[in-house]
């Protein structure tokens, strides 16, 4: 059975697009929550990149 949401708190994930463009193997994603009536719109956080070894740009991915 499915647990009920409370308020407007929703998951999302988050992945690298500099790591799509460069053709590397692997993917970067980050899980994080955001506040669906703040935020209506899709994230985009600059986080950490193991595999580039850099910040770069991460954007939310349904």
């Amino acid at each position: 059975m499915a647990k009920k949401s409370k308020g407007n708190r929703i998951q999302v994930i988050l992945e690298c697009t500099e790591h799509k463009k460069s053709g590397q193997p692997g993917t970067s994603r980050y899980v994080t929550q955001k506040n669906r009536k703040n935020t209506p719109d899709r994230m985009e956080l600059k986080k950490y990149n193991p595999v580039l070894k850099k910040v770069t740009l991460h954007k939310e991915i349904k």
